[in-house]
């Protein structure tokens, strides 16, 4: 096999690992939450996730306190492959004024939940809004 050849195939394998290393990323880049009323909120989520099809694709996040109950969660039932970043909300999520610091975690179908969570600290919360964006 020339030198050339080598490069290549190299090249290649590089590209295809760089791809699905990036697939496995699930950035949660934004969100917003919104009082209703009587402590229940609207959490609206932005999500980017490089969707391959119905295999691989960002298929949830949720929201979580800091000892990890589950608040509420948002399941996305199908690939968002050519809507990218994209926003989901979830209405009705019941938030205690005790809570400090909520965290949104978000989930593929190969790699499970991503170790990137966004923290958002609610006592920022202005006139029953706030949003946080990732750093």
């Amino acid at each position: 096999m020339t030198m050339k050849k080598i490069t290549l195939l190299a090249s290649a394998l590089l590209l295809a690992l760089s791809h699905s290393s990036k697939a496995n990323n699930i950035s949660i880049l934004a969100t917003a939450i919104i009082h209703q009323s009587h402590g229940e909120y609207l959490v609206n989520v932005k999500l980017e996730h490089r969707d391959t099809g119905w295999q691989h694709y960002a298929d949830e996040w949720r929201i979580v306190d800091s000892q990890g109950n589950i608040l509420g969660s948002r399941v996305l039932q199908h690939p968002h492959v050519n809507e990218q970043p994209f926003t989901r909300a979830l209405s009705n999520v019941k938030l205690s004024n005790e809570l400090d610091t909520v965290y949104i975690e978000a989930h593929d179908k190969v790699h499970g939940w991503t170790k990137n969570r966004l923290r958002i600290e609610l006592s920022k919360m202005k006139n029953g809004r706030l949003t946080s964006r990732s750093k």
